[in-house]
């Protein structure tokens, strides 16, 4: 099982692998604005809390986490609810390799399948391997904010994207309380799909 990649939804003890990943973003990158590591114990209540609203996922290599993807809220007001930031992170020895759109595309059939119809995504600039990647997935550009974070000496841009998941009618889709689905054939096929994807990477 070494040699094999796999995707399934998150567990709560993989807190400190996708921590592992996420830990040289903050410290090294401004991909995450975050100054500082968050501690094993406050990234667990983050993942815990999150993934208890929104789909999560992750990719492994055998048993070790090389990924992970996952929806958190956009905006609180009921109005904004069939929108979700999404978020992604790859271990940086797999970039480039597919990895990153199996997870993604797998999250989003998730969405839609929960009735979200908006996905946002938020990009620190500059990084045009992730703005090109987000655009090679269908995301249109919304626009930049200009020197809203400051890092590493620097003030930097952050740029908005949007992708529509389905049609914005007048009686949008009954979005689905996470918790109800989770355990539905539907997403258990649709994860089964996404392994059969990773077999051929």
């Amino acid at each position: 099982m070494e040699n094999v990649f796999s995707i399934r939804l998150v567990d709560k003890k993989d807190a400190e692998g996708i921590l592992g990943i996420y830990a040289p973003y903050v410290r090294d990158t401004i991909i995450s604005f975050e100054y500082d590591v968050p501690t094993l114990d406050a990234f667990s209540k983050r993942v815990e809390n999150i993934s208890e609203e929104y789909p999560w996922v992750v990719c492994l290599l055998g048993d070790r986490i090389i990924g992970y993807a996952y929806a958190g809220l956009y905006r609180s007001r009921r109005a904004y609810q069939w929108g979700v930031e999404s978020t992604i992170y790859m271990e940086e020895s797999f970039h480039g390799r597919g990895i990153a759109r199996i997870l993604y595309n797998t999250l989003f059939s998730i969405l839609k399948i929960q009735g979200m119809l908006n996905i946002y995504a938020v990009i620190s600039l500059p990084n045009e391997k992730s703005t090109g990647f987000h655009k090679s997935l269908g995301f249109n550009e919304i626009g930049i904010f200009k020197n809203v974070g400051y890092k590493f000496d620097s003030w930097h841009d952050v740029q908005w994207m949007d992708l529509y998941l389905g049609a914005h009618t007048g009686n949008p889709p009954k979005v689905n309380k996470w918790s109800l689905i989770r355990e539905s054939n539907e997403i258990s096929l649709l994860l089964g799909n996404a392994n059969l994807e990773f077999q051929k990477l």
